[in-house]
C-alpha cells in the first residue's frame, strides 16, 4: 500500500478565511495561516498560480513556512492550459511586448500570443517552481484542461508537450470534457496516459454536463495517483456566479465519502503515493471533509 496524502485545494479561500472556523484567531497573516494549515494536513494545492504565474520568491517563502515533508501541488497557469487569461496577469515586461490589438483584449489565449512570449512564460513558470522541487516539496503540477479541450490528436500532442516542457517535474492531467472518458474512448485515453506515464486526475463532480467525467478510479502512472473532489452542486455547476467558490459550495456527507474509500485504497495499492484533494473550498467544507476522509481511511 502506497502513501495517501490528504489536503485541500486552497488554504487562502476568502470564505474560509473570513467566514470559516478553521484558523485560530491569532492566524491573521498569510504566513501564520500557512504555518497552521501545515500542522493539520500534509498536502495542499496552490490554486493562485492558475490566475497569476508563481514567483521564485513565493516558492521560497512556502518552503520556509512548512515542515520538511510537506507537499505542494501547483495548479498550472491558465495560459498554459488553454484557458482564457487576463492580460494583466502576464509578467509586466512580457505584457508590454504584446501587439496593441492583443493588449487591449479582455482575455488572451495561448494560440494567439507570439511564440517567443509563450516560450518565456513556460521558462519562467518552470524556474519559479524549481526551489520547491529542489527542496523535495513539489508534488505535481496540475494541468486542468478546459471544457473545450476535447479528445483528439492535437490535444494528445499538447499534453505530451506539456510533460516535456516540465520534464523536471511530475505533471497530472485533469479533463473537463466527457469525450475523454466516455465508454467509447476510455480505454484509448487511459492507454495514452499509461504510455506516457502521466497520472490521470480522478474526480468526484456533478454529472450530466459536457464538462462531466465519471467518478473513475484509474492509476495510469506508477509513482502518483490523484483524486480531486469538486462537490456535487449540480444546480450551480454551470451557473454564472460572482465567485468560483459558489460552484463548489457543497459539503459531502460521510456516506458519500465512503463511496471512495475502496477506490482510494485501490489507487494506493497501485501507486507509490496517492494525493486526495478536497476542492469544495467554501467556508469550512473542504477542511472538514478532508478530516472526515482521513478518519474513514484510518490515517493518523
Amino acid at each position: 500500500m502506497g502513501t495517501i496524502l490528504i489536503g485541500t485545494s486552497s488554504w487562502t479561500d476568502p470564505t474560509l478565511v473570513k467566514e470559516g472556523h478553521f484558523y485560530p484567531p491569532e492566524a491573521r497573516s498569510a504566513e501564520a495561516r500557512l504555518k497552521f494549515y501545515a500542522t493539520q494536513f500534509p498536502l495542499v494545492e496552490v490554486d493562485s498560480t492558475y490566475y497569476f504565474p508563481p514567483s521564485e520568491r513565493n516558492a521560497v517563502l512556502w518552503i520556509e513556512r512548512t515542515p520538511k515533508d510537506f507537499t505542494f501541488n501547483i495548479k498550472a497557469y491558465s495560459l498554459l492550459t488553454n484557458h482564457p487569461t487576463r492580460p494583466d496577469s502576464l509578467y509586466k515586461d512580457l505584457r508590454e511586448q504584446l501587439p496593441p490589438e492583443l493588449a487591449e483584449k479582455r482575455n488572451l489565449y495561448r494560440d494567439h500570443i507570439p511564440g517567443q512570449i509563450v516560450e518565456e512564460v513556460w521558462q519562467r513558470f518552470h524556474d519559479a517552481l524549481m526551489p520547491l522541487h529542489s527542496a523535495g516539496k513539489l508534488g505535481a503540477v496540475l494541468f486542468q484542461f478546459p471544457q473545450w479541450f476535447v479528445i483528439g490528436r492535437r490535444s494528445r500532442e499538447y499534453i505530451v508537450e506539456c510533460a516535456k516542457r516540465l520534464k523536471d517535474f511530475r505533471i497530472a492531467v485533469e479533463f473537463r470534457h466527457e469525450s475523454w472518458l466516455s465508454d467509447r474512448n476510455r480505454e484509448e485515453t487511459l492507454s495514452f496516459l499509461e504510455k506516457h506515464d502521466l497520472p490521470l486526475v480522478c474526480v468526484d463532480m456533478p454529472q450530466g454536463f459536457d464538462s462531466s467525467v465519471p467518478p473513475l478510479a484509474a492509476a495510469t502512472a506508477k509513482d502518483l495517483s490523484m483524486v480531486r473532489f469538486h462537490g456535487r452542486n449540480t444546480g450551480a455547476w454551470n451557473a454564472k456566479s460572482e465567485t468560483a467558490s459558489e460552484r463548489f459550495r457543497y459539503e459531502y456527507k460521510k456516506e458519500e465519502l465512503q463511496e471512495w474509500i475502496p477506490r482510494i485504497h485501490g489507487l494506493a495499492e497501485r501507486t507509490r503515493e496517492t494525493h486526495v484533494l478536497m476542492n469544495n473550498c467554501y467556508r469550512d467544507f473542504a477542511v472538514n471533509n478532508a478530516r472526515d476522509l482521513g478518519a474513514l481511511l484510518n490515517l493518523d
